[in-house]
């Protein structure tokens, strides 16, 4: 059976569907499996989708597709699309084969939500390294903690997600998500070192030796990175009705407490 039948096979009898299946970055993955993942197949689930479904077709997308790992601002609807890794493009272009096939059926009911790193339970990436670095105690200099970074829970994801779904009117084409608010590297490792019990441990010591380091072994572009603030503002959807998590650090402890099997207080 061919991709595409066996698309239509798949969507055949479903009301509605969610697609957050996709090939992440933190997987060496090259760029042409990263576009053939993310974005032929994601165009051709939603092509089949659009003829099958009488319902919504929720996309989850990242802030990639947007802006890149070294960008410093506010993420929202309307920041012009300039993805910078082959992930962000294999995003991006998801979105654009997603949002199309809609467009050519004449069907309303897609799309992309643009979410900025995801915690909870089995989470990975940068969040799951930081946690990582918190459960050593090492002492870690405060200076180089100072970006301010967006994160959304998984329950908020998945709450944002069934709001598209029941609500009356069909959705917007993008919606950029995050918590209430945003949250300091240093608050971050705070809240993992509180949930596994041990001090904070970040020394009034200047960033510029880390990043002199940086640039002499060849990581500049991933210093900058990691100094980079990213807000973003999910007031779009907020206007519709979703309300967004308003204790990040709690979760944050709560995670680290769980994974470190001490008791709550």
């Amino acid at each position: 059976m061919r991709r595409g039948e066996a698309f239509l096979a798949l969507t055949r009898d479903v009301t509605h569907v969610v697609h957050c299946a996709a090939l992440n970055n933190d997987r060496g993955a090259g760029a042409a499996d990263l576009r053939t993942v993310n974005a032929t197949l994601t165009g051709r689930l939603a092509q089949a989708a659009a003829t099958r479904i009488d319902g919504r077709f929720i996309y989850l997308s990242s802030i990639r597709a947007v802006v890149g790992p070294g960008f410093s601002g506010t993420i929202d609807e309307a920041t012009p699309p300039a993805p910078q890794c082959a992930y962000g493009r294999s995003k991006r272009e998801g979105e654009i084969k997603m949002l199309e096939a809609f467009a050519a059926s004449g069907h309303g009911g897609a799309a992309a939500l643009r979410l900025p790193p995801v915690y909870g339970e089995g989470m990975k990436g940068n969040l799951r390294g930081l946690m990582r670095l918190a459960d050593t105690g090492l002492p870690l200099p405060a200076a180089a903690l100072t970006a301010v970074r967006s994160l959304v829970s998984h329950d908020a994801v998945a709450a944002a997600v069934t709001h598209l779904l029941t609500r009356p009117v069909p959705p917007r084409p993008t919606y950029v998500l995050g918590d209430a608010s945003p949250v300091a590297m240093s608050e971050i490792i705070r809240a993992f070192r509180r949930g596994y019990g041990r001090p904070a441990r970040l020394l009034p010591l200047p960033a510029s030796p880390l990043q002199l380091l940086a640039t002499l072994v060849g990581r500049r572009a991933s210093w900058q990175a990691f100094m980079a603030t990213q807000i973003c503002d999910p007031s779009l959807l907020v206007s519709e009705g979703w309300g967004p998590e308003t204790d990040t650090l709690g979760r944050l402890e709560e995670l680290a407490r769980q994974g470190s099997g001490l008791p709550f207080p």
